[in-house]
């Protein structure tokens, strides 16, 4: 039986429990989350390139963000942010290094709060993957001419074929990322979000150092398992110190490279074992909760890609540790939402693609649920009540 399989299980639905879990709140800290569909991060390659408005996110953020807080997402989660311009993973990406980026996210929290979600953002260092093209023109390496630059990462090791070769980070520039983290999440703070989320997964900074797959290290940032997860302490407990104790602190991991998973595979990569092992150090270090995915770090892995097919490594960390899970990956549907929830499989559900398909998706999944929005008052504005 394949891994991905073995956490699979069946609750009953809605109109055998008479409650709909998906649709009730969660207090995490101090904060309280409406209902458990979440939007997750979803780069939309839309800011400008250079000139004072680089990184800062526009109307297309404000209308993209804000229609998810209408169609009643409990959470919505600004994509990935990065805390300085060499961390971005395109030059199109947002930022928060500086209060014009600041002053612009004020804009979208207050309207998201306004509509009844919490306003959360992400962020990260995007590493060897850094200087790419936007997406849909391909997402190839950009240089100087394209408003590129020379990417950095844990050790001297290109992500692909085609890929620079990026410049390995001393001790004195790990600290200073370390700081970049700390200074966003304080504008984070101010900017109005109430949830941050550091980003550790798809083969992004903090990833690449976790992972032997991409760490090649000898000094104390490389080599065992707990030189490799240093930065992603170091960071957690830098954004930690300036994050308030009543709201909560979210890390993404990519809970395999799905190299060591597969027994066909001999690459050594970060695994599901290593992501237990490190769910509970964040926890120690006030992580309030693991937003779990995988894969991104290796090129050419092989993703057994299907509907739910990250969930049980979500499962897996919920099981056994002590840290709230949110679980994302080709969940579409409510009633598999629903079951994920009610099983105790993950404590809140992360959608993308469907989200982008359907803004709307967390208001009609409570109405099939026949929730009607339990736990989520008003979340139909009544600009919309003829529709309902």
């Amino acid at each position: 039986m394949p891994y991905y399989e073995s956490y699979r299980t069946r609750v009953p639905m809605r109109e055998e429990r008479g409650v709909s879990a998906l649709f009730e709140p969660l207090t995490l800290r101090s904060l309280t989350i409406p209902n458990r569909a979440w939007m997750a991060p979803m780069c939309q390659y839309s800011a400008a390139v250079e000139g004072p408005e680089q990184g800062v996110p526009t109307d297309w953020h404000l209308t993209h963000l804000g229609s998810r807080a209408v169609g009643g997402a409990g959470l919505i989660v600004v994509e990935a942010t990065a805390v300085s311009p060499e961390g971005r993973i395109s030059p199109a990406d947002l930022g928060l290094w500086n209060e014009r980026q600041q002053a612009q996210f004020g804009r979208i929290t207050r309207f998201l709060t306004e509509h009844g979600a919490v306003p959360g953002i992400q962020l990260g260092h995007a590493g060897r993957k850094a200087s790419t093209d936007r997406s849909w023109r391909g997402g190839a390496p950009v240089g100087p001419e394209q408003h590129g630059w020379q990417p950095v990462a844990p050790s001297p090791i290109p992500f692909d074929e085609g890929h620079p070769v990026p410049e390995e980070l001393s001790e004195a520039d790990i600290r200073r990322v370390v700081e970049d983290f700390a200074a966003a999440a304080r504008r984070a703070l101010a900017a109005g979000f109430t949830v941050v989320e550091i980003h550790g997964a798809h083969g992004y900074l903090i990833h690449e150092f976790l992972s032997p797959f991409s760490n090649r290290r000898t000094d104390a940032y490389g080599g065992s398992f707990a030189n490799r997860a240093r930065f992603a302490l170091e960071v957690v407990d830098a954004v930690r110190a300036e994050w308030p104790d009543e709201l909560p602190l979210f890390f993404r991991v990519s809970a395999t490279d799905w190299l060591s998973e597969n027994p066909e595979d001999p690459r050594e990569g970060w695994t599901a074992d290593d992501t237990v092992r490190l769910a509970k150090e964040l926890l120690a270090h006030g992580v309030d909760l693991l937003d779990v995915s995988t894969g991104g770090n290796a090129p050419k892995a092989r993703i057994p890609v299907e509907p739910g097919y990250q969930v049980p490594f979500a499962a897996r960390v919920k099981a056994e540790t002590d840290l709230p899970t949110s679980a994302v990956g080709l969940i579409t549907e409510p009633r598999q939402a629903e079951e994920i929830v009610a099983s105790g499989q993950a404590d809140a559900v992360m959608l993308g693609r469907e989200l982008l398909r359907n803004p709307y998706w967390p208001n009609l999944a409570a109405r099939e649920l026949g929730s009607r929005g339990l736990g989520v008052p008003g979340r139909w504005p009544d600009q919309y009540h003829r529709a309902v």
